[in-house]
């Protein structure tokens, strides 16, 4: 399989590329920065471009079989309203759309959506309000956008990121009660790419906790 892994230089986004390679994918690696990308493989490609610029996009996707859109902002910039999760969704939707393509992973986080109010509460009452607010106000109108369409997605909402080992131990959680704890980002980057072959969760939004 060839992946477009959007958000490829850090945390999720890197370890999915770092796996998917290792587990004889090839990659495409759409970033701003091509001198941020330090792995070099055989089967990896470092598209230079931006989300938020459609035609990037396009050309970033040509030969690819699915898209893995782990985009993220840092805690300053996730204060401030932004569209890049809403904006950067759409185009790929479109591109996805233009091209026929089906498949796609999309990383947002737990206080997405319907999932917001289960992260305990530091993380309710303190941590997203003060921290992740407008971000995470973006981040639902990326998962509105991705459940819009009939493309087969799955929207992957971790809890809070560490950056422990891949343990392959973990608990996916679809709905109902439930107070989402930590994960590493190793253990998200195998679900995600584990998705990518499977239906289990397919258009589903799930939460990964231990």
């Amino acid at each position: 399989m060839k992946l477009l892994v959007i958000g490829a230089t850090r945390g999720i986004g890197a370890l999915v590329m770092k796996q998917a390679l290792e587990s004889g994918h090839a990659v495409v690696a759409l970033v701003r920065d091509p001198s941020s990308v330090s792995m070099q493989h055989e089967k990896l490609s470092v598209e230079r471009g931006d989300v938020l610029d459609r035609v990037s996009v396009r050309k970033a996707a040509i030969g690819t079989d699915a898209i893995v859109c782990a985009l993220g902002l840092s805690l300053a910039a996730s204060r401030k309203p932004t569209v890049l999760y809403s904006r950067g969704t759409e185009n790929i939707l479109d591109v996805m759309h233009e091209k026929g393509m089906k498949r796609l992973i999309a990383v947002t986080g737990i206080g997405a959506g319907d999932s917001r109010g289960h992260g305990g509460f530091f993380y309710d009452r303190i941590f997203q309000p003060l921290f992740l607010n407008e971000g995470y106000k973006d981040k639902t109108r990326q998962e509105e956008l991705i459940r819009a369409t009939k493309l087969d997605w799955v929207i992957v909402r971790p809890g809070m990121l560490t950056d422990g080992p891949e343990t392959g131990v973990y608990r996916v959680i679809t709905g109902g009660e439930y107070v989402a704890g930590k994960i590493s980002r190793s253990d998200v980057a195998r679900f995600i790419l584990q998705q990518l072959e499977q239906e289990t969760y397919l258009r589903k939004a799930v939460v990964l906790s231990y």
